[in-house]
């Protein structure tokens, strides 16, 4: 059983992660990763990013759709990131 401390310090960032699927090339992409570093920035939480175009099953998934964005493996959004939007989906 966890101690009340780290349930606390789970907030607001935690065992979150946000993934950024994108691709070479891509305005939407470069737009949307600068929203989400400017937020994961902030916040303290940690993100990543992935080359749709290295990875066959990101690539069948996502293709028509990105940009996409991933809060901790759900997908949260796809081709424009609102940042209020994903700053409220960090920490609520």
């Amino acid at each position: 059983m966890a101690d009340m401390s780290s349930l606390f310090r789970r907030r607001p960032s935690g065992d979150r992660l946000v993934t950024l699927i994108r691709k070479p090339g891509c305005h939407l992409c470069d737009d949307a990763q600068v929203v989400v570093e400017k937020v994961c920035g902030d916040l303290g939480v940690p993100w990543e990013q992935k080359d749709i175009t290295e990875d066959r099953e990101l690539h069948d998934q996502y293709w028509e759709q990105i940009p996409v964005v991933l809060v901790d493996g759900r997908q949260h959004t796809f081709w424009r990131v609102n940042e209020g939007r994903l700053r409220k989906a960090l920490t609520d």
